[in-house]
C-alpha cells in the first residue's frame, strides 16, 4: 500500500481491489454477535446436559434441585467452571415459561448460605441468603418477566426474572466432612414451587425432563447460530440491549430470526461461519487477559466490579469470556469476589514443574466476614487430582502450621514439602494450574481493590 500514499480518498479506493464488503460486515457484526450471544450457546448446552442426563454432575427436573451431598472433589465434578470445596452446591433450572415459582428456605441458625439467581445471559438479578434476606426461614417469589399477578400472603419478597428460564445456584457453607451431615440437613430444606402448587402439601410435583438442546456446531458452522437465534427468542434481551440486537437483525440473527439461513446472501454466510470460528478462539486469550477489564496486581487477576451483572454494563466480551465461560455464573462482588492466580513472581503461567509458597501475615490475610479460600485447579477448570485429596486451603483449614507472630507460609508444589509442612501444602499437578482465592462476604477493601493478595513466590 505504500504507493497509496499521497492519493485521496476516492483515487486510494479506485486503486485497490474490491473487497466482498458483504462479507466483512457480517464478520464484523457476527463476532460482537457471537460474544453477545455465547451465554446462551453454554448456558443451553448445559440446561440441556443437567436436565435430561442422569450420568452428569448435576442432574434434576426443571423446577427442581439437584443437591451435592457431598464436597466436590476431582472425580466426582467434572463440568468445569471452577468449583469451590468451601461450601455444597444445588443447582436448578427454573421454568417461568407458565407461572412464578417460589423458592422455600429454611432456618439455618447464622450458617452462611446463599442463593445467586441469574438470568439465561448469566447475568445475576437478585439473591437469597444470609447478606441480602437473613438465615431465617423464609419464601421468595421468582416471577417472569412482566408477570402481573397476586402472591400468597405468606410470601418474604419477590423478584422478576429478566428472562423466562433462569438459574439457581445454592451455596451453604460447610466446615469439612466432619459438617457435611449437618449442611445435608439444610439443604434438604430447600425447594422450588410453582404457584399453582403452592398450598397443596399433598400434590406431586411434575418432573418434567424435557428440554431442547445446542445445535450441532463442529460440522455445521451455522450451529451455534441455530442456538443463539432459538435462544434469543425464548429469552429475548433486555430493552438495554436493542441497539446491538438491531444492528444483529441485519445479518439474520436475533430474536425472532429463523434457523435457516437460506435466505441469507451467500457472503454474510460466509462472514457468520468465520466469526462463529474466531469467537470461539477469542475466549480462551480474553480469559487469560481478565477480558480487558479485570485489575493485575502481584500476578493476581481481580476482576472488574461489574463481575456478576456485565451485561448490564453492555461488556459482552467480559460476559461471555470471565463471567459465563469461566464461571458459568458469577457473584457479585459484595456477595464474595474471586481472585485468580496465574502466573508466578517470574510473570511466568504457574506450572508444577516449579515450586511456589505465599506467605500470608497481618496484612495480608484476606479481610473478610465471613471466611476465605484458596483453590487449585487444572486449566480444563476442574479440581486437580493428587494423593492427599487436597483441593483448597483457607482460614477454616486445620491445623495449619503459624509463626509465633501468627504468619504463615502456603507451598504449593507437586510433591510434599516434608511432613513438617504438609499441613500448609497445596498440591498443584506437575503441569499448568491457575488457583482463585475466594473472599466471602469481603471487606470494601476487597471490593474496592485496596487489598490485594500476597504475591506467589518462586521456591529456588
Amino acid at each position: 500500500m505504500e504507493e497509496l500514499k499521497g492519493l485521496t480518498l476516492a483515487e486510494a479506493m479506485a486503486e485497490t481491489d474490491l473487497v466482498d464488503w458483504r462479507e466483512m460486515n457480517a464478520y464484523s457484526l457476527g463476532l460482537q454477535a457471537y460474544m453477545f450471544g455465547f451465554p446462551l450457546i453454554y448456558m443451553a448446552e448445559l440446561r440441556h446436559l443437567w436436565v435430561t442426563n442422569p450420568e452428569a454432575s448435576f442432574y434434576a427436573a426443571l423446577n427442581h434441585l439437584h443437591v451435592k451431598t457431598e464436597l466436590a472433589t476431582a472425580t466426582n465434578y467434572t463440568t468445569g467452571g471452577s468449583p469451590n470445596n468451601d461450601t455444597l452446591y444445588a443447582w436448578g433450572w427454573i421454568d417461568l415459561t407458565k407461572e412464578p415459582v417460589i423458592f422455600s428456605v429454611p432456618e439455618t441458625n447464622g450458617r452462611y448460605y446463599v442463593i445467586e439467581l441469574a438470568d439465561f445471559y448469566s447475568d445475576n438479578f437478585a439473591y437469597i441468603g444470609k447478606r441480602t434476606t437473613g438465615t431465617n426461614a423464609g419464601n421468595y417469589a421468582i416471577t417472569p418477566p412482566g408477570w402481573k399477578g397476586d402472591l400468597p400472603a405468606d410470601i418474604n419478597g419477590s423478584f422478576e426474572s429478566p428472562t423466562p428460564y433462569a438459574l439457581a445456584f445454592e451455596r451453604t457453607a460447610v466446615n469439612g466432612e466432619a459438617d457435611v451431615e449437618a449442611v445435608n440437613a439444610i439443604q434438604s430444606q430447600f425447594k422450588i414451587t410453582p404457584l399453582s402448587y403452592w398450598g397443596k402439601p399433598d400434590a406431586k410435583l411434575p418432573e418434567n425432563h424435557e428440554i431442547w438442546g445446542p445445535y450441532e456446531a463442529v460440522n455445521d458452522l451455522m450451529g451455534d447460530w441455530k442456538t443463539i437465534n432459538r435462544a434469543m427468542t425464548e429469552n429475548p434481551p433486555r430493552d438495554i440491549d436493542q441497539t446491538l440486537v438491531t444492528m444483529m437483525k441485519q445479518i439474520g440473527i436475533g430474536p425472532g430470526e429463523s434457523l435457516d439461513f437460506d435466505h441469507l446472501h451467500p457472503s454474510v454466510l460466509k462472514g457468520l461461519k468465520r466469526a462463529a470460528i474466531d469467537g470461539k478462539k477469542m475466549l480462551r486469550p480474553a480469559i487469560l487477559e481478565g477480558g480487558g477489564l479485570s485489575k493485575f496486581s502481584n500476578s493476581w487477576m481481580i476482576p472488574a466490579k461489574i463481575m456478576g451483572r456485565a451485561g448490564y454494563s453492555n461488556e459482552y466480551v467480559f460476559r461471555a469470556a470471565i463471567q459465563n465461560f469461566g464461571g458459568i455464573i458469577c457473584n457479585d462482588p459484595a456477595e464474595a469476589v474471586y481472585m485468580t492466580a496465574m502466573a508466578g513472581e517470574d510473570k511466568k503461567h504457574l506450572n508444577g514443574v516449579k515450586n511456589y509458597r505465599i506467605h500470608f501475615d497481618n496484612k495480608t490475610i484476606p479481610p473478610v466476614n465471613e471466611f476465605w479460600s484458596l483453590s487449585m485447579y487444572g486449566i480444563d477448570h476442574n479440581f486437580v487430582d493428587n494423593p492427599i485429596n487436597k483441593y483448597a486451603i483457607g482460614d477454616r483449614t486445620p491445623n495449619i502450621k503459624k509463626n509465633e507472630d501468627g504468619s504463615f507460609d502456603i507451598y504449593i508444589q507437586h510433591e510434599s514439602p516434608g511432613a513438617e509442612r504438609e499441613d500448609n501444602w497445596l498440591p498443584c499437578p506437575e503441569k499448568e494450574f491457575y488457583m482463585i482465592l475466594r473472599a466471602y462476604g469481603p471487606d470494601e477493601s476487597i471490593i474496592e481493590q485496596t487489598w490485594i493478595p500476597p504475591v506467589i513466590e518462586v521456591v529456588k
